[in-house]
C-alpha cells in the first residue's frame, strides 16, 4: 500500500511563507486535502477561518463522552465555525484523528454559560424525544448552534430548555437512539444541504 501524502518537495523550494520547511524537506504525510500540502498548521487554520460556515456544534460532556472526537472530526469536515464542549473539559481526542488542530474548540462549564456566550447563534437541539419535530422537514437557522446530549442519557432538561426547537432523526429499527457522533454528522449534513451546497463556501 502506498504512503499517504507526498514525499520531500523537489528543490528549489517555493518562496511561500505558508509552507513548513520541515515538511518540504521530509514530506507531508498528514491527512489533509492536496491544497494544504506542505502548509503549516497555522496557515491552514488561517485559510479555513476565511471560509468557515456560520453554524456551530455543542455537545454535553458530563461523563467523558467518547463520541466528542468523532464530532470534532465531522465538524472539521463540514467546516463548522466551532465546537463547544459543555461540562467536563477533558475529552478523548483519539477519535478526532488530529483534526482538533484545525478546528476551533471552546469549553463552557454549563448550559447557562453556553446560553450567556452564544455569540448570536440560534440554539437547536437534536434528540429523539416524544415532542421533537422531524429533522427531515426542518429548516435549520443559518447561524444554528446544533446541541447534542450525552451519549446514552441524551439532552439534559437544562439543554432542552435552552433550545428554541428540538429535532429528532427518523429511525426504523429496534434501538431507541443512534450514536451521538453519527447523529451530529447527520445534523451537520442537513445544515450543509440547506445552506452550503451550490454556494461559494464549497
Amino acid at each position: 500500500m502506498s504512503d499517504i501524502g507526498v514525499g520531500p518537495h523537489p528543490q528549489p523550494w517555493p518562496d511561500d511563507p505558508r509552507l513548513d520547511p520541515e515538511l518540504l524537506e521530509h514530506g507531508d504525510r498528514r491527512n489533509v486535502v492536496d491544497r494544504y500540502r506542505y502548509w503549516t498548521v497555522d496557515a491552514i487554520v488561517a485559510d479555513l477561518d476565511t471560509r468557515r460556515h456560520p453554524f456551530a456544534v455543542a455537545i454535553e460532556n458530563w461523563r467523558h463522552d467518547l463520541n466528542i472526537g468523532t464530532v470534532v472530526r465531522t465538524a472539521n469536515a463540514f467546516l463548522a465555525r466551532e465546537v463547544i464542549i459543555v461540562g467536563r473539559r477533558r475529552w478523548n481526542r483519539r477519535g478526532a484523528m488530529v483534526t482538533d488542530r484545525y478546528q476551533h474548540i471552546r469549553h463552557v462549564a454549563s448550559i447557562a454559560e453556553l446560553v450567556a456566550t452564544s455569540r448570536g447563534y440560534t440554539i437547536v437541539a437534536i434528540d429523539n424525544l416524544p415532542d421533537a419535530q422531524p429533522l427531515e422537514s426542518a429548516e435549520l437557522p443559518a447561524k444554528a448552534l446544533l446541541l447534542f446530549g450525552q451519549e446514552g442519557s441524551g439532552l439534559t432538561s437544562e439543554a432542552r430548555g435552552a433550545a428554541t426547537a428540538v429535532y429528532s432523526i427518523a429511525q426504523f429499527g429496534s434501538t431507541r437512539s443512534i450514536n451521538a457522533g453519527v447523529a451530529a454528522g447527520i445534523a451537520m449534513h442537513t445544515w450543509v444541504r440547506q445552506h452550503a451546497i451550490h454556494t461559494d463556501w464549497c
